[in-house]
């Protein structure tokens, strides 16, 4: 018995050079983000110092963004499958054309999305505005979304092309150029947020508008960098020569990407439309809870930089070993970093915790939304080691290709389970949004059960560029 569970142990802890690799690759990324959602948290601390309205309506916008930016990431990472492969392959002409079909679909879906905002962004931020449809606040709340969301809209296009270099850069095993051009970006959009919110060194005091204004500034900056480091070094990244001596993909490779990738393309934004309508149903107890989960939100997305860097590493690590045939040790790899994940996000979810009643002093809201913060951090830092595991296993499913697989566990999870409770409960129960917020999250001990038997089973364990 006791050698049954030394062995078990040994399959889920990897030796010093084990975690040396992982780091490597894992902890560029966590700079990378971190430094990026610090600065969203400094930026949101600015706007949020400028009043409850104007917090709010700039976090409904970003809501919005994000289930763009989200439909970016699944248009490229149904392709960044097969570039991570074709590295390990070391087919050079496969990343270009994953490159060229990256950069069409995040084309097709910049313009819908551009489309989308012009014509129903008001409409779409008002949703989150039922509750309150007469107030004064509310319709502040809506004119600073509109104003944040239309400018933001010019960096849409800026965004999609610095997510197809820097996706591809990632997969090839480089993460140290996207880490300094996002430290850099970010140190841009701070310095012009404060500039530019509250009028400083002779500037226009602009408020949300400032906010937005500063962060398409500094995506145009990041990708300065990245395109200009790219094609300046094809030595070590040889796909970068002739990438546009044609934009044509071959109808075979198409086809294949379209097969694993569609689904991936509408697992993100149905995740991320799923999101959106989470927030929706709690908004409808208050104004107050949209400004409440969105310093929580902020305060969240700098804590989870652990085991999001994690989960790229896996998709990375794991892909390529993949790709080069290495079944088994694919197989234990993902394990071990699985564990890594949990073990990691468990102590700094313990730090998230203690630490909960600081963050919401920054802001300039009301006590009710402040309150609000608070236990809504609070209870992310609970269910954190849960949501490491969930996001290592989804990107463990997804190196292997099983794209349909990851659609079922992640984005019809989310609508079936998790909208319908959180729909159900806040508009025919009395129960308080913390209550309905804690058995959403608790609802995801389905995911976590159904994605241990899918990795342990290795029904991901597939070479799709053979």
């Amino acid at each position: 018995m006791s050698k049954k569970k030394t062995f078990c142990f040994s399959r889920l802890v990897g030796d010093r050079q084990f975690y040396k690799m992982v780091l490597a690759i894992a902890v560029p990324i966590m700079l990378q983000n971190g430094i990026t959602n610090f600065v969203g948290l400094l930026d949101n601390i600015m706007i949020g110092r400028t009043g409850t309205e104007q917090m709010s309506g700039a976090a409904i916008a970003n809501q919005l963004i994000f289930v763009y930016n989200l439909c970016i990431f699944g248009g490229v990472s149904g392709a960044g499958i097969f570039t991570a492969q074709y590295f390990g392959q070391k087919n050079t002409e496969g990343i270009r054309d994953t490159f060229r079909f990256k950069l069409w679909m995040a084309l097709i879906l910049t313009t819908a999305a551009i489309l989308l905002f012009v014509t129903a962004g008001p409409s779409l931020i008002h949703m989150y505005l039922k509750s309150e449809t007469d107030s004064a606040g509310a319709a502040a709340t809506l004119q600073y979304g509109r104003q944040y969301l239309y400018i933001m809209l010019a960096g849409l296009p800026i965004f999609m092309l610095s997510q197809v270099y820097s996706s591809t850069l990632r997969e090839c095993g480089e993460t140290i150029v996207p880490m300094k051009a996002g430290i850099v970006s970010v140190l841009v959009n701070l310095a012009f947020n404060y500039v530019l919110i509250y009028g400083k060194f002779g500037f226009p005091q602009l408020g949300v508008r400032g906010a937005a204004i500063a962060t398409v500034l500094s995506r145009c900056v990041e990708l300065f960098i990245i395109v200009f480091w790219t094609h300046r070094h094809t030595r070590q990244h040889a796909f970068a020569r002739g990438l546009y001596r044609t934009l044509k993909v071959p109808g075979f490779l198409v086809k294949k990407i379209l097969l694993k990738g569609m689904p991936l393309l509408l697992n993100e934004t149905l995740w991320a439309a799923g999101m959106a309508m989470l927030t929706q149903c709690y908004s409808v107890r208050g104004l107050n809870v949209v400004a409440g989960l969105n310093i929580s939100n902020t305060i969240n997305n700098v804590f989870n930089i652990v085991f999001i860097a994690l989960g790229d590493s896996v998709a990375i690590i794991v892909g390529q070993l993949l790709g080069s045939g290495e079944m088994k040790k694919a197989k234990e790899t993902a394990s071990k970093m699985i564990a890594f994940s949990v073990a990691c996000c468990s102590a700094i979810a313990l730090v998230m915790f203690v630490t909960s009643p600081l963050f919401p002093g920054f802001y300039n809201t009301n006590q009710k939304a402040k309150l609000l913060a608070k236990q809504f951090i609070m209870l992310n830092a609970i269910f954190m080691p849960q949501n490491a595991f969930l996001h290592a296993c989804y990107f463990t499913l997804r190196s292997g290709g099983r794209t349909l697989i990851t659609f079922l566990f992640d984005s019809v999870f989310i609508w079936a389970v998790s909208v319908t409770i959180a729909f159900t409960l806040s508009r025919y129960t009395a129960l308080s949004v913390i209550a309905i917020y804690t058995l959403v999250q608790t609802a995801d001990l389905l995911k976590c059960f159904t994605g241990f038997i899918l990795v342990k089973k290795g029904i991901w364990l597939q070479n799709i560029v053979s």
